[in-house]
């Protein structure tokens, strides 16, 4: 009997893949993941087998997953960042419950928050909230009170797929949101590919920020009351006297 195992590929590039995570793919007999995800890391494991499905069909996915291990082969079910980060190291676990005898094996990722953070400056030192603006899966209805709590709560902001076609205006609302606790001058900033070709970043307000274009692959830091620029860099201060 084979195993899955479940893993965060980081940001995008190998360099910034974790050690365990690269040696788990070297080792592994198949490699199953969203399209996308399987280009960024097919040219350096290119001996291996490669099996996909597009958006929207996670459960086939894991499901494709656990049928390669039960014919005996060591699976790596990989995802963008970090797996248990909205990612899919949940739905294996519930799906695995179908399947006692196959072991799940769960090796993290640098996430979005923490490679976007290292690109702008120092916005995470303090508290900090991540939430998701896509609502296939999640009622704007509760998106909205997290935003509002979180703003309230003067967390600093993490927003993940912050726009896509369908919802080319879910920042500005979410922007609005919070401009009802924070002041237009709060210090922002966006990360666009992440650790990949073409990577972007900009330090902006949050008055901007609400009328600023981005797509999916485009991670929001929102700051709190303490946020402020140096040397042109986002940091929010742990407190420390200096």
């Amino acid at each position: 009997m084979g195993k899955v195992i479940v893993v965060g590929i980081g940001p995008g590039r190998y360099e910034e893949m974790t050690i365990r995570a690269a040696e788990a793919l070297k080792t592994c007999d198949t490699i199953v993941g969203y399209t996308v995800y399987v280009d960024l890391v097919r040219e350096h494991f290119s001996d291996k087998e490669f099996l996909t499905t597009p958006m929207t069909k996670e459960v086939d996915r894991c499901e494709l997953a656990f049928a390669e291990a039960a014919k005996g082969k060591t699976v790596a079910m990989i995802c963008s960042g970090d797996a248990g980060v909205y990612g899919m190291s949940g739905l294996i676990l519930e799906i695995g419950e179908q399947y006692p005898e196959i072991p799940v094996e769960l090796i993290s990722g640098v996430t979005a928050a923490i490679g976007g953070a290292s690109v702008l400056g120092a916005p995470l030192i303090h508290d900090f909230a991540v939430i998701s603006l896509s609502d296939l899966l999640t009622p704007w209805e509760k998106i909205e009170k997290r935003l509002l709590a979180a703003a309230e709560a003067d967390f600093v902001i993490c927003l993940y797929n912050p726009s896509s076609k369908k919802r080319h205006d879910y920042l500005e609302r979410a922007c609005s949101l919070i401009l009802r606790s924070r002041p237009g001058s709060t210090v922002c900033g966006i990360v666009k590919n992440i650790g990949r070709d073409g990577e972007e970043q900009t330090v902006l307000t949050l008055e901007q920020l609400k009328t600023t274009s981005v797509d999916m692959f485009t991670t929001v830091f929102i700051g709190n009351s303490q946020t402020k620029v140096v040397g042109g860099r986002m940091v929010t201060p742990r407190g420390y006297r200096l």
